[in-house]
């Protein structure tokens, strides 16, 4: 996708306006290009030991895409490191986590802890894509990447849960790795939004900082609403497909990329080689 995530495209707080709203979501963004090749890497371990062919196709697809959104959101981390955030230091950041949890835990573990993030993922896209009020808070280009980013993850969020089901995964990993991952994932988004706060001035305005917590996390927040989606992968049957978007995937395939959609013409050539 041609992005332009340059200063004159992208203002400062391209969240409605708000710096804690845009270093929460400049937090999530340090966190994917480290996050998705590890991702794709957890899911091309066990490549080879799936039959189904469907699954088959659906690895290829998932890893493409997954790629695609590690270059996308290194572009635009790389524009805010630019504009003074110093991004580039917190995806460093993660990708020392990432070798640490490589380093000291086995693949079965990589391929939970995916499966666990892709539901955060899925849980997260399929709220953007569904409450328009909260996805036009966002500045016209970062609307149209997390539009673009959300689609492509509702798309494949069965993959990595397959895989893992597939090679033998059972529910008892999947269902205490959440707890850990969940703790993890949030420490370090709280971190690493706190350094940006505080590398941008804003980090003691309490007030401001507050009615953007709350906003997010308060009792009708934007992410404590989704508590009931997320609390659903502890259910012994559950399946990613139970959180049915099919709907909703084909009426923004269409408003994206249709022949008049949104992102039509930003499609381009990958002019970067991707992990096969």
């Amino acid at each position: 996708m041609d992005f332009d995530f340059s200063a004159d495209r992208v203002p400062r707080y391209y969240v409605d306006g708000n710096p804690f709203k845009t270093t929460f979501v400049t937090a999530l963004s340090s966190l994917f290009p480290e996050g998705e090749f590890f991702f794709v890497e957890a899911v091309r371990h066990y490549r080879n030991r799936i039959t189904d062919p469907v699954l088959k196709a659906q690895i290829s697809g998932f890893i493409g895409q997954e790629a695609l959104h590690s270059l996308a959101h290194k572009a635009f981390n790389d524009a805010a490191t630019v504009q003074g955030f110093q991004v580039d230091k917190l995806d460093r950041d993660v990708g020392f986590l990432l070798r640490q949890v490589k380093r000291f835990t086995p693949p079965i573990v990589h391929l939970a802890a995916t499966a666990c993030l892709e539901h955060y993922t899925a849980v997260f896209t399929e709220m953007l894509l569904k409450d328009e009020e909260v996805i036009n808070t966002f500045s016209p280009e970062i609307r149209n990447l997390y539009l673009w980013h959300s689609v492509e993850e509702n798309e494949h969020k069965t993959v990595a849960f397959d895989v893992y089901e597939a090679v033998g995964g059972g529910y008892l990993l999947r269902a205490s790795f959440m707890i850990p991952t969940t703790i993890v994932f949030f420490a370090v988004i709280f971190w690493f939004q706190a350094r940006l706060l505080a590398k941008d001035g804003q980090l003691f305005k309490v007030r401001q900082n507050l009615k953007g917590f709350n906003y997010i996390f308060g009792r009708k927040g934007v992410l404590s609403s989704l508590i009931p989606q997320y609390l659903d992968w502890f259910k012994p049957n559950f399946h990613p497909s139970h959180h049915d978007t099919d709907a909703l995937l084909a009426t923004w395939q269409e408003k994206l990329f249709g022949e008049d959609g949104l992102l039509t013409a930003k499609i381009m050539t990958p002019s970067k080689k991707l992990p096969h």
